[in-house]
């Protein structure tokens, strides 16, 4: 009796702990639209925030630009195309930028996946352009269902578990009482 109450604490304790982490905002995972190339001297990393974007609304595009050895590089030059269905639909003209980060908000109005062409200039051993290819993905409409159905299975799941232990615990401490 004793050890099955020990398993039940042991059972209950763990389930606090995982289902208590699941609500935790850390960011183990790398972002969903994030990504990172190394091509030549130079390794390019993009991101958005929010982590899946919706259309039309404001993102944040977060670039980082690192040597071999990652550290950040001193100053860079960097231009963005922006093509949608292989057809160019924007572009960023070409700007310097310290301290190895460039963030700016950009809006698509598209849905689906756009590319992003990143030319990082004068990095080449020539002095020329350097072209990093990256795909940023806009969330449709119905995302937010999906993510909504998998929490409501986990809350229900949750529920009940608990429904079905918490009464076998208390049973056991009652009887373990008289």
């Amino acid at each position: 009796m004793i050890k099955l109450k020990n398993f039940n604490s042991v059972f209950l304790f763990t389930f606090l702990i995982v289902f208590s982490i699941s609500f935790y905002e850390a960011n183990a995972h790398s972002l969903f639209n994030s990504a990172e190339s190394t091509i030549g001297n130079f390794r390019v990393q993009i991101a958005t925030l929010p982590e899946i974007p919706e259309n039309g609304k404001p993102m944040k595009i977060i670039l980082r630009v690192t040597d071999l050895e990652l550290n950040e590089v001193e100053r860079f030059t960097m231009g963005i195309r922006i093509f949608y269905f292989d057809e160019q639909i924007d572009a960023i003209p070409p700007s310097s930028h310290q301290n190895g980060h460039w963030e700016f908000d950009y809006t698509l109005e598209n849905l689906g996946i756009h590319i992003f062409r990143v030319d990082l200039y004068d990095a080449a051993k020539d002095g020329g352009i350097i072209t990093y290819i990256f795909n940023i993905s806009t969330q449709n409409p119905f995302g937010y269902f999906f993510i909504f159905s998998i929490a409501a299975g986990t809350i229900g799941l949750s529920v009940v578990l608990i429904y079905i232990y918490i009464p076998r615990l208390l049973r056991a401490r009652s009887k373990s009482q008289l």
